[in-house]
């Protein structure tokens, strides 16, 4: 068989891994949206001492969205996508439900409001987990795991920002003091010029 009976696909070209990187991180982005969004929402709570009532439930809300959106296309027939619908409206309604019982006064009274902000991004995070599983959905699934992770990491971090500051000053005095050293110390080279002098 010559080279001019293969038949050639020229209307198909392989991707560059540039494209396809582009393409993955596009597909990836309402996942790193809502987790930026919900670290955010954490640090802005510590910060001002104040709970971001509206702010916790938009987020769930578009979370919600997220889901429904991301399952939509493979979800075929009119019947599977009217359940697909209702079940993650009763789901992420359920999660706004337990998001405004941590904000009652009576609730409230018993958190400091630093805490309120973890406690919300907690059950946001059981919210996404537990859409992911029953979406079979890896992505989302994933969201709320690292939101979960979060959680201790932003607690671990603000009880050890002296620490880690504390270690970084002294790694910096350490790097600086070898460096200098390392500055002042005779070369090979020098030493053989001083003893051949």
């Amino acid at each position: 068989m010559s080279d001019t009976d293969v038949p050639r696909n020229e209307g198909t070209e392989t991707p560059s891994p540039q494209s396809w990187m582009a393409h993955f991180l596009w597909e990836q982005l309402p996942y790193v949206v809502a987790l930026v969004l919900a670290v955010a929402g954490v640090a802005y709570t510590n910060v001002s001492h104040q709970p971001l009532v509206g702010y916790w439930e938009f987020l769930a809300l578009a979370i919600g969205v997220v889901c429904v959106v991301t399952k939509w296309p493979v979800t075929q027939g009119k019947d599977a996508q009217l359940r697909l619908i209702w079940t993650q409206a009763l789901h992420w309604i359920a999660v706004l439900v337990a998001m405004n019982v941590m904000l009652m006064s009576g609730v409230q009274q018993l958190l400091p409001t630093p805490a309120t902000g973890l406690v919300l991004l907690t059950l946001l995070a059981l919210g996404t987990f537990l859409a992911g599983v029953s979406l079979l959905s890896l992505q989302i699934s994933f969201l709320g795991l690292a939101m979960g992770v979060t959680v201790p990491a932003i607690s671990w971090l603000k009880q050890s920002v002296f620490f880690f500051l504390l270690g970084a000053v002294l790694l910096i005095g350490l790097g600086i003091t070898f460096w200098l050293r390392q500055d002042r110390r005779p070369t090979s080279a020098s030493m053989n010029n001083q003893m051949e002098a």
